[in-house]
């Protein structure tokens, strides 16, 4: 027998979240959902700014965002689609925090020149105070704001550290400018950090600026496909055309398509006969023919010809409409990672309070008359050293000059996850066409049969008499639409061919085209063309014909009415980089892998050629992001190479993704790493960059800690029973200004290595 439970039926939305600033928070709401009565399970995108929901009927979004109040975060419910949603929340913050940025740095550089050049100035001290008190408690108030959220739950993060280093500083700082004289009676000189906590709180919130600017343009390639589908349609009913809006096409509906329009909806071609460019779907720069019976997809565009067709797929259902929820669910369903630092932080934290609040009883119990002015000293010291600049700094110097390094070499870094992961690679998926080849169907041969066509060419094989019939085949291919024609016309034209005029012309669907000059008729197109006309094919041409196909060239066939005169091969030519920059990747430890939508004879060619052993063909975008999840599944840590709109699910799927430089807007939006130069090299480079900048942020944090391993005990005291040593806070100060100094320096290197 059911329970209530089993037949209660189960809601999946996504919805933005509001107030998350750290991978930690991430995790809180995450948890605090998922403990939400009837809520199944939730997952939050930190990158999105986003979470999964699946819940019961038995809660709503009100309730769950009502749990998530409580502490301090918000689920934003709109009527607008979930990437408006999340745009708008993402363009808010993120102009939220440059105005914070922008506000406190004006106000932290007079601070700065004040506390580093005017120290002794007492009235100095006053207006560093005032100025201090609203970059803190105003620009930053989101600091302390979050760490309080956090303290709450028992958690600790990098704004933890911010809030606690800054607001200690800032109020040891006033005490000291108020009541100088409390230190003067002791024999100590006052000094003021004002300067110390306000280039913190500028430092920490420009670095949240730039993750901020990052995540608002995350949605730029989802509103670049859902502009694929267009907004109106024409729709024919009862014989007359009427232009009706994407949203009221219905299943079964009869669809006009006119040249130049993009395909509204998935159906089948009922009359007329055009060429349509899939390369969306299959990624092949070749538009595809479709006549009466074909299928056609949404966002595929139509070329020259005029369609009808029926409408069998509409709104969500169609190829389009799944590619869009499969990039989503693929950006969405990555775990939130949680930052190195921020889980230094959580044992940090509390470790260096722990310290601090030792070091003051200590000096408390056995400090003799100075007991709390050098237990103060001494607990403010710690924790001013301890404060998280060089910890803060450690990773995002490292990924600024690594992202630098991967400019200068025309390599764009976007994501600096994908930077960190890039050395962990060891399965990469190319893209075919655009990728290892260059995307662009040239002519790579030609045979003319001289010794076969009529007696004035046997003589001689002069160029002058073999000109005539290049000047008729450009002008037979001048005036055909087939999309290979333009391949034909450029290589004569670049051969300084001029072409003929025509006495008549005729295109022939399915076949190629055919033309008359001078009384005597010419053929340009594929073999049926030849042998439905009757023409001799000569023995040489033909076995050339069937070895280039093998090769996986097109051919395209010229003839006059009684024999064939040339065959002309048409190839996507491989890129000269992309065999060695394969081996080196498979010399690495990489494996490789090649998908395409292109046929199981032009992929093995190209495939052997390059030496990739493992490829498949004529897959659909699903498949290819599908492949990446097997892979991810089996551990694997996957790197996926495209260019086109087909390649934009795997790309978002796979943990690192790389577009060519001349592919689609969108595929270089989804991908977090872009090759401008579209050279498959870069790519190894891409990952030994990696590898460089991971070992300058391992030696950053490296560096950090032990600075304070070695800085801590001494600010405790440790030294003052042997040498009488205390460490003045100042000098402290100074001490970790210096640490950041030394992590960026150490960051720096990285400039003069070579990939």
């Amino acid at each position: 027998m059911e329970t209530a439970d089993q037949v209660l039926k189960t809601h999946k939305e996504t919805f933005p979240v509001t107030g998350m600033t750290c991978a930690a928070c991430a995790s809180s709401v995450e948890t605090i959902l998922q403990y939400t009565d009837g809520v199944k399970s939730a997952a939050v995108n930190f990158a999105t700014n986003t979470v999964q929901v699946e819940y019961d009927e038995t809660t709503s979004p009100e309730k769950l965002n009502e749990a998530l109040t409580d502490i301090g975060y918000g689920l934003v419910i709109s009527a607008k689609n979930v990437q408006e949603s999340v745009q708008e929340e993402q363009e808010k913050k993120y102009q939220a925090v440059k105005r914070q940025t922008i506000g406190a740095a004006l106000l932290t550089l007079p601070v700065f020149i004040l506390g580093m050049f005017l120290m002794d100035w007492e009235p100095g001290k006053w207006i560093s105070m005032g100025l201090a008190l609203p970059v803190l408690f105003f620009f930053g108030r989101n600091f302390y704001i979050h760490a309080w959220k956090q303290a709450r739950h028992g958690k600790a993060n990098m704004d933890t550290l911010v809030a606690l280093s800054t607001g200690i500083a800032f109020i040891f700082s006033v005490f000291n400018t108020v009541f100088p004289e409390f230190w003067h009676q002791r024999g100590i000189h006052p000094h003021v950090y004002f300067e110390a906590a306000t280039v913190i709180i500028v430092f920490i919130s420009f670095g949240k600026m730039l993750e901020e600017k990052a995540k608002s343009q995350t949605g730029t390639a989802l509103k670049k496909l859902m502009g694929l589908q267009p907004k109106t349609l024409t729709r024919i009913e009862d014989g007359k055309d009427r232009e009706i809006k994407i949203e009221e096409v219905q299943v079964g509906d009869r669809i006009r398509i006119k040249p130049g329009e993009k395909i509204p909806v998935d159906g089948k071609v009922l009359e007329g006969s055009s060429y349509l460019d899939e390369s969306m779907i299959s990624g092949e720069p070749v538009p595809v023919e479709k006549k009466s019976g074909d299928a056609v997809f949404a966002g595929t565009i139509n070329q020259k010809g005029s369609l009808e067709i029926q409408a069998e797929k509409v709104g969500a259902s169609t190829l389009l409409s799944q590619i869009i929820q499969r990039v989503q669910e693929a950006q969405g369903s990555k775990a939130p990672v949680q930052k190195l630092v921020d889980k230094i932080a959580g044992i940090f934290v509390p470790v260096v309070m722990g310290i601090a609040i030792v070091t003051f009883g200590i000096w408390m119990m056995y400090g003799g008359e100075n007991a709390f002015s050098h237990a103060l000293l001494a607990a403010v010291s710690v924790l001013v050293i301890a404060c998280p600049c060089a910890l803060g700094l450690a990773t995002p110097t490292a990924i600024m000059v690594g992202v630098g390094k991967g400019a200068e070499n025309n390599i764009l870094i976007r994501d600096a996850e994908s930077l960190e992961l890039g050395h962990k690679v060891n399965a990469i998926i190319l893209d075919k066409t655009g990728t290892i080849t260059e995307g662009k169907p040239t002519v790579s041969s030609i045979q003319w049969a001289v010794g076969n066509v009529e007696s004035s060419l046997r003589a001689t094989e002069e160029r002058g008499n073999l000109s005539d019939f290049e000047k008729i085949l450009l002008a037979l291919e001048s005036k055909s639409e087939h999309p290979l024609a333009e391949a034909v016309v450029k290589y004569l034209k670049k051969e300084q061919v001029e072409a003929a005029g025509l006495d008549h012309f005729e295109s022939i669907t399915a076949r190629g085209v055919k033309g008359e000059k001078e009384g005597k008729s010419y053929f340009a197109g594929n073999l049926k063309l030849l042998q439905e006309n009757g023409i001799s094919i000569p023995a040489d041409l033909k076995d050339t014909a069937k070895t280039w196909t093998e090769q996986a060239q097109t051919v395209i066939w010229f003839a006059d009415q009684n024999q064939a005169l040339a065959i002309l091969g048409i190839q996507d030519q491989i890129k000269p980089s992309s065999k060695s920059a394969i081996s080196k990747l498979q010399k690495s430890g990489v494996e490789v892998y090649m998908l395409t939508g292109d046929n199981q004879q032009t992929a093995s060619a190209v495939a052997k050629e390059v030496g990739v052993k493992e490829f498949q063909a004529e897959v659909m975008p699903s498949d290819k992001s599908e492949f990446v999840k097997k892979l991810q599944e089996k551990g694997k840590v996957v790197a996926m190479v495209g260019d086109g709109i087909n390649d934009s699910e795997a790309l978002a799927q796979a943990d690192v993704s790389i577009a060519m430089g001349h592919g689609s807007d969108i595929a270089m939006d989804v991908a977090k790493i872009t090759l401008i130069t579209s050279d498959l090299e870069k790519i190894p480079q891409a990952f030994h960059l990696s590898h460089l900048t991971v070992n300058g942020i391992k030696q950053n944090l490296f560096w950090a800690f032990i600075y304070n391993l070695i800085g801590i005990p001494i600010a405790a005291g440790i030294l003052y029973p042997i040498n009488g040593f205390l460490l003045d806070p100042m000098i402290a100060g100074a001490a970790m200004a210096f640490s950041s100094v030394s992590v960026v320096m150490n960051s720096l290197r990285l400039k003069s290595r070579k990939l």
